[in-house]
């Protein structure tokens, strides 16, 4: 290795070595709501507006946005004639991190006892996994404030931008389909917004029952109670989001059995909707946060994890499905249809 090489190879561990720094001025930012406040003024603002607005002090503030602006994350732009002042711009990366975006899902990583303060050496060494049971016991996590704007608010961001992808991307995916399951549904957000879209379809939103005992009422939208251990209600389609990468191998294939079993067997088909790892660790601009996203569920999950194309081909042929396709939806997910 020559000497240009070790002097990039060390700014390289450099840059890993604050590579927290990063995350906590993105999540401090968004706590400042400065994402929010370029996209909604819809110019570039100057420091000192920007500085009156958030309530820190400019040469503070100048600091920060300084180092976003080093991230893509805002756009230093030219000030007007006779003015001194800096003045920042949106940009798209900023504009992910809206409260209407991708926000709530950031400040949730970026939680004191988030899903990234998981990954310790003493945990990965250990088989007792502290698994989302133990992350919800957390005194943060009984904050009514913290639960709802960023746990339950994390989690509705992150469903809604994968589900426009969905529609955007595979809308005709759901021709024909007359009755669809979404398994491990939730509140019904995903179904309704398909429902929406497709109006054709009739939605079942399935889930345990403590689940749907909260759910409100949603047009186009049937509440089902259940286990998706013991059976799934019956339908054109069933639709797992965000599900599997939950649970280890065997118990998949038990929960894809049972979709099976909820199909018709000659135009049914079950879609899946999770991260797919390349094998290689190469892939399309996704493909860090993918393995980002593993590492997570193997921190707070007993055996969850991102799965390669041969892992999800293991599990679906064990399930008992003749074939299976891969859908790029141009999202952190890709979107599998499964056969029986």
């Amino acid at each position: 290795m020559g000497r240009d090489e070790e002097a990039a190879a060390r700014a390289e561990a450099w840059n890993h070595g604050f590579g927290f720094i990063k995350t906590s001025v993105i999540k401090t930012a968004i706590e400042l709501e400065i994402p929010d406040i370029l996209h909604n003024h819809g110019a570039p603002l100057s420091l000192s507006a920007l500085s009156s607005a958030v309530g820190v002090p400019p040469d503070r503030l100048h600091r920060i946005m300084r180092f976003l602006t080093h991230h893509g994350v805002s756009k230093k732009t030219a000030s007007p004639p006779g003015e001194s002042d800096y003045y920042y711009a949106e940009t798209a990366v900023s504009r992910s991190l809206t409260k209407d975006n991708l926000g709530a899902f950031v400040l949730l990583q970026g939680a004191q006892r988030g899903p990234s303060a998981c990954i310790t050496a003493q945990g990965l060494k250990s088989r007792e996994r502290p698994g989302v049971e133990e992350l919800g016991s957390d005194p943060l996590y009984e904050d009514p404030i913290f639960t709802k704007m960023v746990f339950r608010d994390a989690m509705a961001c992150h469903a809604r931008l994968t589900t426009s992808a969905v529609i955007e991307n595979y809308g005709e995916g759901f021709r024909g389909v007359g009755s669809l399951v979404d398994v491990g549904g939730s509140y019904g957000m995903t179904l309704g917004m398909l429902v929406e879209a497709f109006p054709w379809i009739r939605g079942i939103c399935y889930d345990l029952p403590q689940v749907v005992a909260k759910a409100k009422p949603l047009h186009g939208v049937e509440f089902v109670a259940g286990s998706m251990f013991e059976s799934v209600p019956e339908a054109d389609v069933v639709m797992l989001m965000f599900v599997l990468h939950n649970w280890s191998d065997n118990e998949c294939i038990d929960i894809l059995k049972r979709c099976k079993e909820a199909i018709p067997r000659e135009t049914g088909k079950v879609m899946i909707i999770d991260a797919i790892i390349e094998e290689d660790g190469e892939g399309d601009e996704f493909a860090e946060a993918r393995l980002g996203l593993d590492v997570t569920m193997m921190a707070v999950t007993f055996e969850g994890k991102e799965r390669t194309h041969r892992e999800w081909a293991f599990i679906l042929k064990e399930a008992g499905f003749r074939k299976y396709v891969v859908k790029n939806i141009k999202a952190l997910e890709s979107l599998i249809e499964a056969y029986p």
